[in-house]
């Protein structure tokens, strides 16, 4: 044996990877010809990364420096063969990109750049392994060989996806001049992927606008047919595009399966040039919650894929995919560069004013698909109300909100203010997690039997924004759960069963013993205007967070300890007047009846009793009182 053919190393994949490559079979992709796609994208990637590098090192280009994919159809040996002769991979860049999930080669050839260059950078489309394994669900074994640009030695990686692969080395005379090619041995139901009709139908629906031209070679030993050149759709005229031509690159960049539910395509000329394409896209992308909250817009420079770290779209926008490509930055720009440059803030404030505008002619010209459009994103776009304040007016305008009035429709704002009661001065506003538990907060009664109308806000950011928004059109948010409710100047609705919120005598007293009582846990006793149904609730005081927020800042640490609420009661309800009415000689029942009242507005609100073992022993002793009388 040579001293190639012993240099077999087998590799365990890791437990992600085994996951993975199930999960890829039988959950991920319902559509097989996905995977065409997939390694397509890797290969265009390839090719892009090599553009990079050879700015600096022209000679990695030799005497091929034009960049393709090329397609082999083997049906007599049930192979589908996909090569490239782009950047390639080492020994290492093989193990590292296929045997270990979200390391792709991406990230360690940025930071080999950057450490050679002084953080000159780079990115790619997409990671390279995650893609690759799509390749398992057509072929129950595949083979990769590649060779790096500049490198005098090519290594083969091999396996049958069932938990393990191999690398060695091969003899030069059997690897790519430069570049990978993967051998897929086909399934018995995936040999139709050596049909020159169905892989060309593939290429053009899925891949037809990667920046890089692909060919077919119909059987192994004729010339390549080209069968996409290349060009890449932003350079077009868009009314050299069709819809489906689009469809299929937005698919392509943004690796989702969906229509796209807004498509911004313009060219900026003046003082800075540039060119963008980018899409809303149908559905919400994996990563749209990811803690981070990147962007994932990419930065071209004449055509080649410099970064998607630019930040060209505000965070809040961090679903918008697509790209801008510039011919007025350098090739080699830094990531300093790129942070610094008046023409990024430049492209940023231009991009997001489109994309801003083209989500609002949605919401006026097709109203159904903005619909979902806002089920998908409103969470993500009400964070620039809190962040942007430039555009805050226009994204407050350009939100909508579910409501007491129509729970299942969201309303905009401009159609709530013109439905606000008479004497009704602010938008009022209920939070919390979520939406059944808010239609049945007490603090809704005595605004429901007024029919104001009460924006329910049940996404987290929604706590936040409404500190930072004044008002809209000279209208105020307060929430309901904060200070005085201020109701008296709205009459309520008629009603056989409306109760007086009048305080008698004894209520009066009743209420003056309960802040005695409870001055140690609660800033204050009232009675309450907005209580028609229940007969006790919390609300926050005037001052400082309302009751959602403040237990938000509680679970994140942000705050210490939370403020003294203040407990209201409702003066007409049967069980305040009833407790009332008992003999004022009888002191620890009426403590135990004021502390039970406490707990239960405490769980109204979502809490839990302070002290449970005090709470049931109370409630034990005026159980006992009851049955006896």
């Amino acid at each position: 044996m040579s001293e190639v053919e012993m240099s077999v190393e087998k590799h365990v994949f890791e437990a992600d990877v085994a996951r993975l490559l199930h999960l890829m079979v039988h959950s991920v992709y319902s559509d097989k010809n996905i995977f065409l796609r997939e390694l397509i994208s890797n290969a265009a990637d390839a090719c892009e990364k090599l553009r990079y590098e050879a700015i600096v090192a022209p000679e990695l280009l030799a005497n091929d420096p034009a960049p393709r994919i090329t397609l082999t159809l083997d049906e007599d040996k049930a192979r589908l063969i996909v090569e490239d002769n782009g950047i390639g991979m080492s020994r290492d860049e093989l193990v590292e990109s296929l045997g270990t999930i979200a390391r792709s080669g991406t990230r360690a050839f940025m930071e080999r750049i950057e450490a050679a260059q002084g953080k000159e950078g780079a990115q790619l489309i997409g990671q390279f392994g995650v893609g690759f394994y799509s390749a398992f669900m057509v072929a129950d074994n595949v083979d990769v060989v590649s060779r790096r640009a500049g490198s005098d030695k090519a290594w083969h990686w091999a396996s049958d996806g069932k938990g393990s692969y191999t690398v060695s080395a091969v003899e030069l005379a059997d690897a790519p001049a430069r570049g990978t090619r993967i051998t897929l041995h086909l399934m018995d139901d995936a040999k139709s992927y050596t049909s020159r009709w169905t892989v060309e139908r593939i290429v053009k629906e899925q891949s037809g606008h990667v920046p890089v031209p692909i060919s077919i070679v119909e059987k192994p030993g004729e010339e390549p047919a080209q069968v996409a050149d290349g060009t890449a759709l932003w350079t077009k005229q868009k009314s050299e595009i069709s819809k489906e031509d689009y469809a299929d690159f937005y698919r392509s960049v943004a690796g989702q399966y969906d229509e796209p539910a807004a498509t911004v395509h313009f060219r900026a000329e003046g003082r800075h040039e540039y060119t963008a394409l980018a899409f809303v896209p149908g559905s919400k992308p994996f990563d749209l919650f990811d803690p981070d909250r990147k962007g994932r817009m990419k930065l071209y420079v004449k055509r080649v894929f410099i970064t998607d770290e630019a930040e060209l779209l505000p965070r809040y926008l961090r679903f918008v995919r697509g790209l801008i490509d510039t011919a007025d930055l350098p090739l080699n720009v830094s990531r300093e560069m790129i942070q610094e440059s008046p023409l990024l803030a430049s492209i940023r404030k231009g991009l997001t004013n489109r994309v801003l505008t083209s989500i609002e002619k949605l919401a006026e010209s097709e109203p159904e698909t903005f619909a979902k459009v806002w089920e998908n994103f409103g969470s993500v776009i009400k964070e620039g109300i809190y962040e942007d304040f430039e555009r805050r007016a226009q994204l407050i305008a350009l939100s909508r909100f579910r409501t007491t009035a129509s729970d299942e429709n969201p309303r905009a704002l401009n159609d709530y203010v013109k439905d606000m009661k008479d004497g009704q001065t602010a938008i009022y506003y209920l939070t919390g997690d979520n939406l059944a538990q808010l239609k049945a907060s007490p603090q809704l009664e005595g605004f429901r039997a007024r029919g104001i109308e009460v924006l329910l806000l049940t996404d987290p950011v929604d706590s936040f924004w409404v500190t930072s928004a004044p008002d809209f059109e000279g209208k105020p948010f307060k929430s309901i759960t904060q200070g005085a409710a201020d109701l008296a100047g709205i009459a309520k609705q008629a009603s056989d069963d409306a109760t007086s919120t009048e305080a008698s005598q004894a209520v009066a007293e009743f209420v003056a013993f309960a802040k005695a009582t409870l001055g140690d846990v609660v800033s204050d006793v009232r009675t309450s205007e907005r209580l028609t149904e229940s007969a006790v609730c919390l609300v926050a005081p005037e001052h400082g967070p309302d009751r959602q927020l403040e237990k938000m800042l509680q679970g994140a640490g942000r705050i210490d300890g939370a403020a003294k609420p203040i407990l209201e009661i409702n003066p007409g309800h049967s069980l305040i007047t009833a407790i009332a009415a008992c003999p004022a000689e009888d002191d620890a029942f009426r403590e135990d009846a004021v502390r039970l009242l406490l707990d239960q507005a405490r769980v109204l609100d979502g809490d839990k009793p302070e002290d449970p073992r005090a709470f049931a022993e109370r409630l034990s002793r005026v159980f006992s009182r009851a049955l006896k009388s």
